[in-house]
């Protein structure tokens, strides 16, 4: 019998670094890279409806745009990748939903979670990496071409980052808080550090 094959994801505030760190750990482990929102073709359009500039959704809609994008990419990307041993690193997951609906849009993180399990039939990562950058830094990073999240203002930013930091103190054992300022290299660094503790 195939072992399963390890299931690890990247969140954080905008221009966190999370892209590129994924990637990079990816390619050192040999993992099938992907994203959330938009690792697959319905989720492509998912995302261009959620970041692009047409209707703005509602923030049940927005919530349930992630949910739908969420249960393909379980389904065609995930689930099948693991199942067959592989690992899988995605560049976010759950935990952006719970941090960006729950605890900057001030929706029930408990209604969230909820949606969340019935999208991924229970089949969340096994370790969640969490960059952390200070908000102004981050701003710096981002420049002017933002998409439509990133140009929410300052204090969703801080209402975000406030909560990724509850989210990772209350499961421990699935979140690691990973320093993101520095060089691609010493964050790199750091990443492989807390993989190779973990696994």
């Amino acid at each position: 019998m195939t072992a399963r094959g390890h299931f690890i994801a990247f969140e954080g505030w905008e221009a966190s670094g999370k892209s590129t760190q994924a990637e990079l750990l990816a390619a050192r482990i040999g993992a099938v890279l992907t994203r959330e929102p938009g690792g697959t073709e319905l989720g492509r359009l998912v995302r261009a409806m959620l970041l692009g500039d047409g209707p703005v959704p509602t923030s049940r809609a927005e919530a349930l745009l992630f949910a739908a994008d969420r249960a393909q990419h379980t389904d065609e990307v995930v689930e099948p990748t693991l199942r067959a041993g592989r690992h899988v690193v995605t560049d976010r997951s759950y935990g952006s939903t719970l941090a960006y609906q729950g605890h900057g849009r001030g929706q029930s993180v408990e209604q969230l979670m909820a949606l969340v399990d019935f999208a991924t039939a229970g089949i969340l990562p096994d370790l969640i990496v969490l960059l952390d950058v200070p908000l102004d830094m981050a701003d710096v990073r981002l420049g002017g071409e933002r998409d439509r999240l990133e140009s929410e203002a300052a204090e969703f930013g801080q209402r975000v980052r406030d909560g990724f930091f509850q989210l990772a103190g209350a499961d421990p054992d699935r979140w690691v808080i990973v320093d993101g300022v520095g060089d691609v290299d010493d964050v790199a660094a750091r990443v492989w550090e807390t993989y190779e503790g973990w696994r």
